[in-house]
């Protein structure tokens, strides 16, 4: 376990996801650590909800919220969500039994998957931010998903 990373506390993570679930959650905290640790709560502790179907909505009534459009450049964006998901639950899965969450989400945050640009080792930029991928799963065009 790490003291060490944005999160102090499990209180912390849940906040994120509970904000967001109600849609409260500022924009300006909307950041890469917390779309992280939104799922990481999501799936550790929220498992009354099938995160990747019921993601999509979440985040496109939370955009809608805080004024951001779900278009073909902005907003939701389905390949980097579940590329996400997946990757945070790999990720949690290899933690070892009885780890806090926010130490979880810290050491999230310091591996490969901190980095948002880390979907491109697996896509093409074009690829990735192109309006079909937006709107929906696109498989990698450059590596497999390591999980």
């Amino acid at each position: 376990m790490t003291g060490r990373g944005p999160f102090g506390s499990d209180a912390e993570v849940e906040a994120i996801g509970t904000r967001l679930l109600d849609r409260t959650l500022p924009k300006a905290e909307w950041t890469h650590a917390a779309h992280l640790a939104a799922a990481a709560w999501i799936l550790a502790a929220r498992p009354d909800l099938d995160a990747a179907r019921e993601m999509p909505g979440i985040i496109r009534a939370y955009n809608e919220a805080t004024g951001v459009p779900n278009s073909e450049t902005r907003g939701y964006h389905d390949t980097i969500t579940q590329a996400s998901l997946r990757a945070v639950r790999a990720f949690l899965a290899a933690q070892p039994p009885g780890t806090p969450l926010h130490a979880a989400c810290n050491r999230l945050l310091a591996s490969p998957y901190g980095d948002k640009r880390w979907p491109l080792a697996h896509w093409r930029e074009e690829t990735l931010f192109s309006p079909a991928a937006r709107r929906s799963w696109v498989e990698p065009d450059l590596a497999p998903l390591p999980f």
